[in-house]
Formats: structure tokens, C-alpha cells, sequence
């Protein structure tokens, strides 16, 4: 059977359908009211400008009676709610769309809720409202957030997120007094909001079978990050990696198939395209909403991929003829989409139209016209918010296809055009999975690790320093000695590794973790240091059972903060997703410092120390990353909380941000008095507090006496020893009381090196000096009973 077709629209859905449409061998020709500037490029298409309203298709009947129309096709949600499919049917002549009373799922959103309702359909748990008062009352009554939507059609931006029960009453003001969509908003949904990423899926059906075409994921808003107003759509990507097989057959025995059955059950089985908009949270799918029709611009992104062999002019009738088990539906195996939708300036506020379109001669991608009119001469201009949009496929990878849609964009211009440029970052969160048991299923994305590369690659670029460009993404770091001033003959290169231990917790039970990246710095950097090293490059590790990026990318740049402060380059480093070895929430790091010092300068010089040098105590900021298994132990003993205000000051921070106070990086500071050979040793206060880490720096001959009333100790340390009463040996081998570093130096340096540290913004101590060692380990503490005092 040769085919007429109508198809009622002039958006790009349209243009997509048209695209696929025409290349079917059973279609003779296409007649599109009104089209686009970009719809009759094809030889069996030509639009055609016949009028129609709400109440009145009979001139779309009497074109499609006169010139042979087999199908009708209409593509917006209106005419399909106002009852075009039943005037055509009343002529006989198949329609592929839904009967008025089945498009009421969409042009009535309280109807669709009590009709989930009715079947047991997953969906928010919500409330109707025809009445702003008791609506109000509902919304002053509840306790959690909720979602506003208008009833009726609004385009798309109907829907309304308030943020609070202020901005929810204002956003129903807004609806249903100030009538911001009209008369859609005569009734309201008020449901509670979920979490959870969206995804869409657009099913064909006779009202008995039907076919899923691949799970898409929209960007509705029209700034980059999902920020902005709400839009009719500035992008998709199918399939969405998230919609997993295991995942899509959930959906289709609760959701699809329960919703087929429960339209023809109720009186008015559904034929055409169903889209339903799925939120996946952690209790399982749920409904948001129903639309009666081809979803726009998931219907760019999800026909390219459905194979060559498929017939969609077939596919359509069948399906208006109650026969859709009689056709064949296909997709492309392994292949991925995306859509990339190209705005006037300004849109979806006031923007101009009648801007000149030109489209380069060599463009590889897909064009679908929307907002588009041509002019008599063949040149086509802009007439709309949303213009028009490229669309690419690939067999290679999703971020290829992405690449390829974004190459499109680049060669059509007009003036002021606007896209958004992270179309499909939600995408890469997940890998996709495609038969069997993927990577990304058994929890490890290595997209999201490519994605983290790219969202600190500029951050780590300003770590640079000479001897190294700070580049990350290879298989490692490269440094120039040469490039960074060392003679290489003689040089001798220093390394140090650690972690942060027990902190990370904290970080992780206060969300906060751009400090942990600087502590881990700190960790190596001063261990460099009082060898007498310079800090050259650095190399991190961050391991984590599900990679959240936001959240390794935070650390990261705490980890650069760190570099730039002690002056060294960031030249690599491993980020290492592994399910199931750490709880959600969880990670662990660890860091690698490489520094330089000359021969013959490395530090401690312990043949040069005798009694009498100098120990000078350098003030640290806090905690700093030792302790934390004492500090964690009386939190939770003491029954407090990291959120609670800390009581030991009165700074109005909480416990949890006074004890993140990253550990103090020294190296900058000390370099000027190593350089001048005016320091003998240093030692870094961590793990064993002062009476452990300064015989490290001693030879076995000499011990350190330090007076305990020589310095200022934060109360933070005696707010936690008192309180859990902690022996005051405990507490001086666990914490470093107020001093972080500690120099040895001859007496006739004291004075020089006090004013460079002192220059340098350091709060220098003269806290003790060397004495013959007897039968101590190597520190004599004096007045250790006025720790508390």
C-alpha cells in the first residue's frame, strides 16, 4: 500500500518524524500543516498551510479527504487533547495518536495521578486542588518539599521545584492567582518531591502491545549544570546509561505495561506514542508525568537510532489499526545519541526573530529546524525560542556522539544563537551497559573517571611550576631538574608518603573535603622539608567504592590549594573506583611528595648539634591530621556532634569545622633559613606529639628539655583532655598542643631565623634547647602539670 501522510506540527519532533518518515518505501508522499523551514527539504514532503483550531479540524479533514491521506500523524500535545484524532476517525482515515479521551493523561495532570492511583502505579504522593485557600492550608500543613504542578498544558513549564514552604506558597500564587500559565493552572497537582535522576521513555502502542524506543534523559533547564529557568528542552542522549536492563524491565511490569492495560481497561485504550517521564529514586521508578506524544528533543535523539530496515510509516499504521504485533520494531545495537538544541539569545525569556540561518556545506550531523521559516528566496531564518538542533550518532561511545553533535553546532550560525555545552554530563556518572554484565554494572565508570580528569585539569594547571607543566591525564609525571635550577651532579632527589587517617571521616560526616586535599599536601611536604628538601611535584591517590565526582573534585582542588602553597607541582596522580571495599560516603587517600636538596645539605645535622642549641616552636593551626582516633572517640563517647557549636571558643563554628582546620604547611616559611645553613634540624610534630618526633632530628647523645609554659596552648587541646580526662603523657605523645614544627638552632642563629619565620607570618616560640641525654627517650618535659592549666 502506497501512503499519504499528514503530519500536524512545525517543531523539530516534527522535522525528526518527517526525516524518518520519508525514507520509508511505502510512503508516496507527506503533507505537513504548517511545517518549518526546514521540513519539505525532502523530495516527498511539502508543507502545506491549512488552518485549524481547538474546536474546529474540519479544513485538516477536507485536505486529507481531498488529497488521498492514508495517516495522520499530528505531533503537539494540543490538537491530540482538543480531539483531532477522533474528527479524522470519524472519516475514516487512521490516525497515530490518542483519542481525546486518552490524551486527557496529559492535558489533565490530576487526572493521570488519580488514575496511577487507581492501578497501583508507582508514582509521588500528591494532593489536587482546584481551591488556592486549601491549598495553601495543604502546603502550611506538610513537612517536606513538594513539586507544583499546573493540570492543564502549559509547554512544557508548568512545573514549578519551590525549595521551601515559602517559595511553595509563592509558586502557587503563582499558578493558580497570578495565572502565570492560564488556565492550566485552574487546577493544581501538589505532590511530594523525589530524588533521583530522570529518564524518558517513549513507547508505541496499539493500546494492547507495545515498544519502548530507547530510555532518553532531557536538560531541561537553560544553563549549563542544570541552573535556570525551565525550557522545552535544550538537549537529550539515548540510551540513558542509567536505564540498565535490569532496570528497564522493572519499569515495563510496573509502570508501562500497567498503564497500557489500565487505559484499555478503563474504556479508552491508547494508541500513538506514550512518553512517560520516570524519576529513578532509591526506593525504585516512579511516574512524574504522562505526555500523549512524541517528546521534543527526545524524538530527535532516539528515531536515528532505530535500524534502516525499520518502516515507521508501517509502524504507525499498524498501530492505528490495532496491529502492532504485526510489524517489526528494531534499534541499532551499541549505538548512542545526542541531541543538542541551538536557542535564539534570551530564550526562554524575550529573544528576536528573522535572524538569518546558515548551515555549513560539509556538516556531518543530523539538522532538525523548529523554531525556523524560509523565505521565498530558499533562506531560511529563525522564528522561534528554540531554532533548531544537531544531532549525532555513534557506535564508538557515547562521548563520541557527544563530540559529534557539538562539531554539528559549531557550523550553524545566526546571530546571537545559544547552546548549552554539557549536554549528556549526567551521562557520565554511569557507563552504559549493553548486554551481559558490564564494568559500569559491577560499580566501576571509568567515564566518570575521564569526567573528574576534565573538571580538575584547570585547577591542577595552576599548580605549575618550573621543571613541570602540571598536565594531567598521561600514564604519569615528568619533572626537569635541569628546568627548576638543580644541578643534577649534585642533587639528591627526597620522597615522602602518607595519608591523612582519620580525618577523612570527619570530612565525609560533614560533607566537607576541600581541606583533606591540603592536609595531605601538608602531610608530605613538611616531611620533605626538614630533611632540608624542596618540594618539586606531587602525586595523589583517592580510592572510593562509588566515584561521586563532585566530591573527588573537591578534594582534588584542596590537594592543588596544597601544592600552590608549599610550591610544588601536581603531575599526576590515580583516582580508583572498587565496589564494595569501602561504604557508601567512604574513601581513603594517599599522597607522594618527591623534593631536592644539594649534597651535603640535607638535613638534620646531627654531628653539628650540641648542648645548648636552641629549640624553636613554630604555632600550628589546630589539630592539624594526628590524633583524630582520640578525637573521634570522645565525640562519640561525649555524645556530641560534629554539627553541635564548638564549646571551646567562641567563633560560632561547630566542632566539625574547627577540627577540619587543615594541618599548617611550613615549607615556604623554613626554605630562606635552610638556604642560609642557619638551622641544624627540624622536626614535624604528628603522630607521637613533641616528646616522639623531636628525638627523630637528635643524636643519640643529646635530648630535647621543653618548658610547656614557653608556649601558647589552643584551648581546643584542653577542651578535649579535660574532658575526657586524658592522662596529660597521653596527650602530650597524641596532639601537638599549639606547636607544629620545631627548629634546632645554634644560639647565634635564634635571632635570624626568628625574624625570617617571623617575616614569613610564622608565630615563632622559643620553647626549650638540647641537653645531655640520661635516662629519658629524648624529651624532658617541664611543667607538664600546667598542660591544663
Amino acid at each position: 500500500m502506497s501512503l499519504n501522510l499528514l503530519v500536524v506540527g512545525n517543531g523539530g519532533r516534527e522535522h525528526a518524524l518527517i526525516w524518518k518518515l520519508s525514507q520509508s518505501s511505502s510512503v508516496k508522499h507527506i503533507f505537513v500543516a504548517p511545517g518549518n523551514g526546514g521540513t519539505d527539504q525532502y523530495s516527498n514532503v511539502t508543507n502545506v498551510n491549512v488552518p485549524y483550531s481547538a474546536s474546529d479540524f474540519s479544513q485538516l479533514v477536507k485536505f486529507a479527504t481531498e488529497n488521498g491521506v492514508n495517516l495522520v500523524v499530528p505531533g503537539p500535545e494540543q490538537p491530540l487533547v482538543d480531539g483531532i484524532a477522533d474528527a479524522f476517525k470519524q472519516v475514516g482515515i487512521p490516525v497515530f495518536g490518542p483519542s481525546k479521551k486518552a490524551a486527557e493523561m496529559e492535558g489533565s495532570k490530576a487526572a493521570s495521578k488519580d488514575f496511577m492511583a487507581k492501578h497501583n502505579i508507582p508514582t509521588a504522593a500528591f494532593e489536587n486542588f482546584t481551591s488556592y485557600e486549601e491549598a495553601v492550608k495543604y502546603i502550611e500543613s506538610i513537612d517536606h518539599n513538594v513539586v507544583i504542578k499546573a493540570s492543564g498544558i502549559a509547554a512544557g513549564k508548568g512545573v514549578l521545584i519551590p525549595t521551601n514552604k515559602q517559595e511553595a506558597l509563592d509558586a502557587l500564587k503563582l499558578v493558580m492567582v497570578d495565572k502565570e500559565f492560564g488556565s492550566a493552572g485552574d487546577e493544581v497537582v501538589i505532590e511530594e518531591f523525589l530524588e533521583g535522576d530522570e529518564i524518558s521513555i517513549l513507547t508505541i502502542s496499539d493500546g494492547y502491545s507495545f515498544f519502548n524506543l530507547p530510555a532518553a534523559q532531557d536538560h531541561k533547564r537553560i544553563g549549563n549544570a542544570d541552573t535556570g529557568l525551565n525550557t522545552g528542552g535544550m538537549g537529550a542522549y539515548a540510551p540513558a546509561p542509567i536505564a540498565t536492563a535490569q532496570l528497564l524491565k522493572q519499569i515495563d511490569e510496573t509502570v508501562i505495561k500497567p498503564s497500557i492495560d489500565g487505559m484499555r481497561r478503563d474504556g479508552f485504550p491508547f494508541v500513538g506514542v506514550l512518553f512517560t517521564g520516570i524519576i529513578v529514586t532509591k526506593n525504585g521508578p516512579k511516574v512524574l508525568e504522562y505526555n500523549v506524544r512524541f517528546g521534543d528533543p527526545e524524538t530527535q535523539t532516539v528515531l536515528p537510532l532505530l535500524t534502516e530496515e525499520t518502516d515507521l510509516a508501517q509502524v504507525f499504521l499498524a498501530a492505528a489499526e490495532g496491529r502492532l504485533d504485526s510489524v517489526e520494531i528494531a534499534t541499532k545495537k551499541d549505538t548512542h545519541s545526542t541531541t543538542v538544541v541551538i536557542a535564539a539569545g534570551g530564550y526562554p525569556e524575550s529573544y528576536n526573530k528573522g535572524d538569518l540561518i546558515t548551515v555549513d556545506s560539509d556538516i556531518e550531523s543530523l539538522v532538525f529546524h523548529a523554531g525556523t521559516v524560509k523565505k521565498e528566496d530558499g533562506s531560511v531564518y529563525t522564528n522561534g525560542g528554540r531554532v533548531i538542533a544537531s544531532t549525532a550518532t555513534s557506535s564508538v561511545s557515547l562521548k563520541d556522539a557527544v563530540d559529534k553533535a557539538y562539531e554539528g553546532v559549531k557550523k550553524i550560525n545566526f546571530a546571537n544563537k545559544y547552546n548549552r555545552d554539557d549536554i549528556a554530563h549526567r551521562a557520565f556518572r554511569e557507563s552504559a551497559a549493553v548486554g551481559g554484565i558490564t564494568y559500569a554494572e559491577a560499580g566501576v565508570s571509568v567515564d566518570n573517571g575521564n569526567l573528574l580528569v576534565e573538571t580538575i585539569k584547570a585547577k591542577v594547571k595552576s599548580t605549575r611550576r618550573p621543571g613541570a607543566d602540571s598536565d594531567i591525564g598521561g600514564f604519569g609525571g615528568v619533572f626537569d631538574l635541569e628546568a627548576a635550577g638543580y644541578d643534577t651532579n649534585e642533587t639528591l632527589l627526597v620522597a615522602a608518603t602518607d595519608g591523612v587517617g582519620t580525618k577523612l571521616r570527619i570530612a565525609q560526616i560533614m560533607d566537607k573535603h576541600d581541606t583533606v586535599g591540603i592536609d595531605l599536601v601538608a602531610m608530605n611536604v613538611n616531611d620533605l622539608v626538614v630533611q632540608g628538601a624542596e618540594p618539586l611535584l606531587f602525586l595523589d591517590y583517592f580510592a572510593t567504592g562509588k566515584l561521586d565526582i563532585p566530591i573527588a573534585a573537591d578534594f582534588v582542588k584542596g590537594v592543588a590549594d596544597g601544592c600552590i602553597l608549599s610550591g610544588c607541582a601536581l603531575v599526576g596522580g590515580e583516582t580508583s573506583e572498587m565496589p564494595g571495599m569501602y561504604e557508601p560516603g567512604h574513601y581513603d587517600t594517599n599522597g607522594t611528595a618527591v623534593g631536592a636538596v644539594k649534597k651535603g645539605k640535607i638535613l638534620p645535622k646531627v654531628s653539628e648539634m650540641q648542648v645548648g642549641d636552641v629549640l624553636l616552636g613554630l604555632g600550628s593551626d589546630g589539630v592539624h591530621s594526628n590524633g583524630f582516633s582520640l578525637v573521634r572517640k570522645i565525640i562519640e563517647v561525649y555524645g556530641y556532634n560534629y554539627t553541635d557549636i564548638a564549646p571551646w571558643t567562641d567563633s560560632g563554628k561547630t566542632i566539625g569545622e574547627e577540627v577540619l582546620v587543615p594541618t599548617r604547611i611550613y615549607v615556604k616559611q623554613l626554605l630562606p633559613a635552610i638556604k642560609e645553613e642557619l638551622i641544624l634540624g627540624l622536626a614535624h610534630i604528628t603522630g607521637g606529639g613533641l616528646v616522639e618526633n623531636i628525638p627523630r632530628a637528635l643524636p643519640k647523645h643529646l635530648s630535647a628539655q621543653v618548658d610547656i609554659m614557653s608556649f601558647h596552648i589552643p584551648q581546643i587541646f584542653k577542651w578535649f583532655g579535660k574532658t575526657a580526662n586524658v592522662p596529660v603523657k597521653d596527650l602530650l605523645k597524641t596532639f601537638n598542643l599549639g606547636v607544629g614544627m620545631v627548629a634546632i638552632v645554634p644560639k647565634e642563629n635564634v635571632a635570624r631565623v626568628r625574624e625570617l619565620l617571623e617575616q614569613a607570618g610564622e608565630t615563632v616560640y622559643q620553647i626549650g634547647e638540647l641537653i645531655p641525654r640520661g635516662d629519658d627517650e629524648g624529651t624532658v618535659v617541664l611543667n607538664a602539670e600546667q598542660v591544663y592549666a
